[in-house]
């Protein structure tokens, strides 16, 4: 029953930090496929930052920014009486940070390979910026945004360092799988902890083959 719960809990805060980033990641996808725009290096630089960084870091820093007396968590409290530390809501938004890189990436590499004389040619039939991105490129492609997605969702599953110093480890509201197997390696509940090391690798190998089969698809598409 407990594994149960916590499960639930793990799929359902990786799919709303996959929901939460999947609009914002296109955008910035689609912005970092075009060329020559100032700022554009530093843009890559920020959405590449999760990637290198400890996740400890991002834990940090996401604490600053949204605990009780941060620059975000305060007006948030006060006015919304929204508290994102130590709650559900920051276990979501610290793994919305640590996978936004991977969405933003494979989205960006699936649009720069979007022909532009298409788009070209969308233009001269009268449609604006937008209609031609919405009609043309996210159809074509959509293989390389989705497999980016699997691979966010499967980034958030087992996400650990940036949830724990913002969202803590409490059973029943912020314990993920992840956190739940740190705790019972930690007090010595090793064959528990040898069960959820195998639902974690099972997810994982089912994310990845997900992913996998898109890119496959992706590529024999490219390839015709």
């Amino acid at each position: 029953m407990e594994l149960g719960r916590i499960l639930v809990l793990t799929v359902a805060v990786a799919t709303a930090a996959t929901a939460l980033i999947l609009l914002p990641a296109i955008g910035l996808a689609w912005a970092l496929s075009r060329r020559g725009w100032r700022g554009r290096s530093m843009v890559e630089a920020l959405v590449t930052l999760p990637l290198v960084l400890p996740p400890t870091a991002i834990g940090f820093a996401l604490l600053l920014l949204f605990g009780r007396e941060g620059p975000l968590g305060r007006p948030l409290f006060e006015l919304l009486g929204i508290e994102v530390a130590f709650s559900r809501l920051g276990v979501v938004i610290a793994c919305a940070v640590v996978a936004l890189p991977l969405l933003v990436r494979s989205a960006r590499s699936a649009l720069e390979e979007v022909d532009p004389a298409l788009v070209g040619v969308a233009r001269t039939l009268g449609r604006g910026p937008l209609a031609a991105f919405v009609e043309v490129e996210l159809p074509l492609a959509w293989r390389g945004i989705s497999a980016g997605a699997v691979l966010a969702f499967a980034r958030a599953l087992g996400e650990f360092g940036a949830t724990i110093l913002i969202a803590g480890n409490i059973p029943g509201r912020t314990q993920t799988l992840a956190l739940a197997l740190f705790q019972r390696v930690q007090v010595g509940r090793d064959a528990e902890a040898m069960a959820l090391a195998g639902v974690a690798c099972l997810l994982a190998v089912v994310t990845a083959l997900i992913s996998g089969r898109l890119v496959d698809r992706r590529e024999q598409r490219l390839e015709r």
